[in-house]
Formats: C-alpha cells, sequence, structure tokens
C-alpha cells in the first residue's frame, strides 16, 4: 500500500467567540489557529484530520460555529469526534445547522485513501467518564466487517481502560467493563490503532495487542509527574500521523510553551467531584441528551 499521512487533533477546546469562560484556562482559539497554519504547510498534504473529542468547552452551538470557521479554509477532510466538554445539540445545531435529531449520538465510519476510519462517541451527557450504548456495538460489530481488506483506525475521545482491573481514577476511561468487550470485538481485525484524547498527555499504549494513541491537545497538559493532585500547566501538541504497510507511526509535534501552571486539583477532592456528578446524573441513559 501506499503511505497515507493525516493529522491527530484532539481537545480543542475552543470557546465562545464573545463570551468570557472562567474553566477556559489558555487562547485555545489562538493555538488552533498556529496549528492550522502549520498543517496548512506540511507537504506532502495529509490526506484526513482526526479531531477526537472535547472540540469546545462549553459544547454551545455559538463555540461549535467558530470551531467550524477556523477550518473554513482547511481544504482536507476532517472527522470529528464528540467528548464530554461537547454536546451533540451544540455540534448538530452548530457544524451541520441541524434542528432534527439533535440528541443522537455522533459514530459513523468512512473508507479514505484505503483506510476506514470509524469514529465512536464515548460521551455520556452530564458525566467526564467514557462509554459506549449497546447501539454502538451493534452498530461497530457490523462496520467491523466493511471494507475487510482494509486497515482500520478507531476514534474515541475517551481510551479505554488499560488495567486488568477498574483503575481509581475511572472517569479517564471509557468504562472498564465495556473497555474488555471492545477488546473482544476489535481482536483480529485488522485495527491500526485507537486514536483518543481527554486525559491531556501525550501517551500510546499497547493494549490487547492495539496501539492506543493519546494527544495532549490545545487546552492545557496534564502534568503527570505530580501525583498528589490534577495540575494542569500550559503546553500543547499535535500528531503526525503516517500509516504502510507495516502499520502506524505517530510523531508528536510540540508547540512552544513555558509548561506554567493553570489549575490545580487535589486528588481528594477531583474524586468527591466526579463522583458527586457522576451520581447526580446516574439516572442518565447513555445514548440521552
Amino acid at each position: 500500500m501506499n503511505e497515507v499521512r493525516f493529522i491527530h487533533l484532539t481537545d480543542l477546546h475552543i470557546g465562545h467567540p464573545t463570551e468570557p469562560d472562567s474553566h477556559l484556562y489558555s487562547d485555545t482559539s489562538e493555538t488552533l489557529q498556529k496549528t492550522l497554519q502549520i498543517i496548512k504547510e506540511i507537504e506532502p498534504k495529509p490526506a484526513f484530520i482526526v479531531a477526537s473529542g472535547d472540540l469546545t468547552n462549553r459544547g454551545d452551538p455559538a463555540s461549535f460555529r467558530h470551531l467550524k470557521s477556523m477550518f473554513a479554509d482547511i481544504d482536507i477532510p476532517v472527522f470529528y469526534a464528540l467528548g464530554n466538554h461537547d454536546t451533540r445539540e451544540g455540534y448538530y445545531k452548530g457544524m451541520l445547522d441541524r434542528e432534527t435529531e439533535i440528541h443522537t449520538p455522533l459514530f459513523y465510519d468512512q473508507l479514505i485513501e484505503g483506510i476506514h476510519v470509524i469514529v465512536l462517541d464515548s460521551s455520556i451527557p452530564g458525566k467526564i467518564s467514557g462509554a459506549l450504548d449497546e447501539h454502538q456495538f451493534t452498530w461497530l460489530a457490523e462496520r467491523l466487517q466493511a471494507y475487510d481488506q482494509s486497515p482500520k483506525l478507531i476514534v474515541s475521545h475517551h481510551p479505554p481502560a488499560l488495567g486488568d482491573l477498574p483503575d481509581w481514577d475511572f472517569w479517564r476511561t471509557i468504562e472498564f467493563h465495556q473497555s474488555q468487550r471492545l477488546a473482544d470485538l476489535l481482536k483480529g481485525k485488522n485495527i491500526l490503532g485507537i486514536l483518543s484524547g481527554h486525559i491531556h498527555h501525550d501517551r500510546v499504549s499497547m493494549w490487547h495487542g492495539v496501539p492506543v494513541i493519546v494527544g495532549t491537545g490545545h487546552h492545557a497538559a496534564t502534568d503527570i509527574l505530580h501525583t498528589e493532585g490534577l495540575r494542569m500547566v500550559s503546553a500543547a501538541s499535535f500528531g503526525l500521523g503516517v500509516i504502510r504497510s507495516s502499520g502506524l507511526t505517530i510523531a508528536f509535534v510540540p508547540m512552544p510553551s513555558e509548561r506554567k501552571e493553570l489549575n490545580y486539583v487535589p486528588y481528594d477532592r477531583m474524586i468527591k467531584m466526579v463522583t458527586d456528578r457522576e451520581n447526580s446524573n446516574s439516572n442518565t441513559t447513555v445514548g440521552e441528551s
């Protein structure tokens, strides 16, 4: 097969174009503009762009319209996925000018340059953690049979849970038992890798034989050397992917940064905050909005 090049963006966290947001810790629009300018100059031209969720910071239609305008002169197909900061209603109204079926999970697939790209919706309305509803599992099982000879690239905002047991920081991944189910479903299906975001640092894992690539994104980076709390520092990066007959390569492209502290939450407070939020939405069915 010929080499296929693509870009992996994640956690863009684009804000409302006119209203200030106290939960936005950096100028994400400026960072994305700089990144898109770099992408325009890359040779050879990438075949596609993947944007793996948290496209906006508040999920409102105006923020999505702002995002849409920023990509308006990018002559490269873009595969968008939704994250926990996004809303389905905001995406459909802001990106597609759609007023019907605006609470439907966003999952789809497409064959491009011989690569089968499959986009999942791991967002749960009102929650930070990730999950896939039953309809997506059924759909995915069917679509994995399509384009049988083509290598497949999975896009999911939340990465799968990596461990053999559920982790204490469950909000960072797709729910543990669903992650195990996903692993079984992907076995033997010629999966190049899974592209994700959500945890705000560059990371590559080999998960049941499948590479899971996570990017820092454009908002802020998790200081992974700090173990007492969630320390966010200024940083941004994007991924430059190459697909060859031998498999997938991802090179991380860091943007200039001082890595100054932007926000800090002790883990005991973080766990309580997430648990309270998850419990308050316990009656929300996955797939509803």
